[in-house]
């Protein structure tokens, strides 16, 4: 399962100072008040029909983050998911410590995964989320040549400490990060998730949030990363001259 991890505005010890930190996308700078909730899927499936019928109450397309083994073992889960109409991302093909790996390890774990789910469902996935929400230069640009855009969040659920149903709630509707743009972190099977995301959800539209996929919330172009992972768009030359993707 991805581990929290905060804004981080310094170097990596294995990136020299003189390198550009690469950063994944931790959230959206948008004007609207759009957020996504994401899963991701690693291990078991238990409670993934519960999730899927709770998100379908309420209207609501989600983005699933899924390992290639959890995808061989559960193809009929994965078709489900992708049935409904959420977004399917790749969270590599054997979990592991991706930092750890050379480019084409990286590339290696992604594409494998990667076509496990177009074999089994027809489409080419574009998101990934490493695993552990670990990562360095090199995992981003293997993912960036994959033809993926790296998705993090900012906000964790903490679901996977399994602290119980109201700390749950309390961390997700008062998280101090949650804003327009920000990418909730859930998982698919940790214990208390299936009993809270009614609530949670109702919640967030309480407090006037729209819930879109991940591939509604990001921009495909024409942006720049601030130093926070706050994917923000191209507005004037001056970020014209930052770094554009």
């Amino acid at each position: 399962m991805g581990l929290s991890k905060p804004y981080v505005t310094g170097v990596f010890n294995n990136v020299s100072s003189k390198q550009q930190r690469k950063l994944p996308i931790y959230c959206v700078e948008r004007d609207d008040k759009k957020i996504s909730i994401s899963f991701d899927a690693a291990w078991g499936a238990d409670d993934t029909d519960e999730i899927l019928q709770i998100l379908d109450k309420h209207g609501v397309k989600a983005t699933f983050f899924l390992v290639g083994d959890w995808v061989r073992k559960y193809p009929d889960k994965v078709k489900k998911i992708a049935a409904a109409g959420h977004d399917i991302g790749n969270h590599s093909n054997k979990h592991p410590h991706m930092g750890q790996l050379s480019k084409e390890g990286n590339k290696k774990e992604i594409m494998a995964a990667h076509e496990e789910v177009k074999k089994l469902i027809g489409i080419d996935m574009n998101l990934f989320r490493p695993p552990f929400g670990e990562y360095n230069n090199t995992v981003i640009e293997a993912a960036e040549e994959c033809g993926y855009y790296t998705i993090q969040w900012d906000v964790d659920s903490l679901d996977w400490k399994e602290l119980g149903t109201d700390p749950l709630i309390k961390q997700v509707l008062d998280n101090k990060h949650l804003g327009s743009g920000s990418i909730i972190l859930f998982h698919n099977n940790a214990k208390y998730t299936k009993d809270v995301l009614d609530t949670i959800i109702t919640g967030l539209k309480q407090q006037g949030y729209e819930l879109v996929p991940i591939s509604q919330l990001i921009y495909k172009k024409n942006y720049y990363l601030d130093h926070e992972g706050r994917q923000k768009p191209i507005k004037d030359n001056k970020q014209a001259s930052l770094k554009i993707k």
